[in-house]
């Protein structure tokens, strides 16, 4: 059976490890963070540009003379 001391460093270690889980999850969540912003900021970049472009959908478009 294991001593009191000894349980309490188990669960000192378990805890330290948990810790700096903790710790590169949330890294990692916020690098994941400012991709997402990065983009979302493209995203609204690329739809504007499409707005205010000439290119018109297909069933818009007129057909050439040729046709």
């Amino acid at each position: 059976m294991k001593s009191i001391e000894d349980r309490l460093t188990d669960l000192e270690i378990y805890l330290a490890n948990h810790e700096k889980m903790l710790d590169e999850l949330n890294e990692e969540v916020l690098r994941q963070s400012k991709i997402i912003d990065t983009l979302v900021r493209q995203n609204h970049i690329l739809m504007n540009a499409l707005k205010d472009s000439a290119v018109k959908p297909l069933s818009e478009e007129t057909k050439p003379p040729h046709y």
